[in-house]
């Protein structure tokens, strides 16, 4: 190692040649993938170059580079759990977000011809309507404003009602008691 921290490539070249098929064989046991058991003693053998400077060892050379091995696998674990963490939730907010906009299209749309069928009312009736679903006015306020009894009030809501169900269909027409 005293040679390698003076930049010796040789001797660099002999802990190469000495430990990148053990390292190999190791680590494909714990990663059970050679591809990934190559990137790992690569990634090791380089980190030794690149840091040859700074590496101290508390054991020996061997002990480091198969430790170091460990340790790279535990991260690529770690890696590819957060990964598979993040592809689980993002296909969950896409499905979700899925769900949602079509929701969005189709509340829009079902407005659309709400209002379609509201606007073909007769004129009076829809005003009354309006005043009473959209403007949550009751019956008595409506027969203020608009100088009419309130049983003609509620004798045009009735009737509205009743075209809008025939128009909009029975399970559009509940949606649209819901919804207003």
């Amino acid at each position: 190692m005293s040679l390698i921290k003076g930049n010796d490539h040789s001797a660099f070249t002999q802990i190469y040649d000495r430990y990148q098929g053990l390292l190999y064989i190791y680590a494909c046991k714990i990663t059970k993938d050679e591809n990934e058991a190559e990137d790992i003693v690569q990634e090791v053998l380089f980190y030794l170059w690149d840091k040859r400077s700074t590496i101290s060892f508390e054991h020996n050379l061997a002990s480091y580079l198969y430790s170091a091995v460990r340790y790279k696998f535990f991260n690529l674990l770690d890696r590819k759990k957060v990964r598979t963490d993040y592809a689980v939730s993002f296909q969950q907010f896409i499905d979700l977000e899925t769900v949602q906009a079509d929701y969005v299209v189709r509340e829009k749309e079902f407005s659309r011809l709400i209002e379609k069928e509201i606007a073909l009312l007769p004129e009076k009736m829809r005003e009354v309507f309006e005043l009473s679903r959209k403007y949550h006015l009751s019956h008595k306020e409506i027969s203020i404003k608009l100088d009419i009894s309130e049983k003609t009030v509620k004798n045009q809501v009735n009737n509205a009602l009743k075209i809008l169900r025939i128009r909009l269909g029975f399970l559009a027409f509940i949606l649209f008691l819901i919804n207003y």
